[in-house]
């Protein structure tokens, strides 16, 4: 199964995005703070954590670039409002697996699990299902 880690001070930003995982038998765990976040990702393995914008401690990217020190293999998705060419600039270097607009769509969800499922070996959603 599929597990997820959502940092967000506001759950119903990402609630079209939380749709598409649980349609697809992932698991969400949410945190709301980027130290949150980092004390989660100590105790359980997750195959990916979204980052939203502004978090209650730090921003998205700046929780980011503390996961890649602890862990430079997480996979990582962050909120973001930046333009691509201010958001490639202020990632560079993180290997941010996607930015996603405020408010994700569920078409933003897709592609997301679409590009999670190819780094970690799922080839097709039915396997998420165990």
């Amino acid at each position: 199964m599929t597990q997820l880690l959502f940092v967000t001070t506001d759950k119903t930003n990402l609630a079209d995005l939380s749709a598409v995982i649980e349609t697809r038998g992932g698991t969400i765990i949410w945190a709301t703070s980027g130290g949150e976040a980092l004390e989660r990702i100590g105790k359980t393995a997750v195959d990916l954590v979204l980052a939203d914008e502004i978090l209650a401690d730090m921003t998205g990217l700046e929780l980011i670039k503390r996961l890649v020190t602890v862990n430079p293999m997480i996979n990582c998705a962050a909120v973001s409002s930046l333009s691509k060419e201010a958001y490639h600039e202020a990632s560079e270097g993180l290997g941010i697996l996607m930015q996603l607009p405020p408010q994700p769509a569920r078409a933003d969800g897709e592609r997301m699990m679409a590009h999670l499922n190819q780094i970690i070996g799922l080839s097709s959603p039915k396997k998420l299902k165990k």
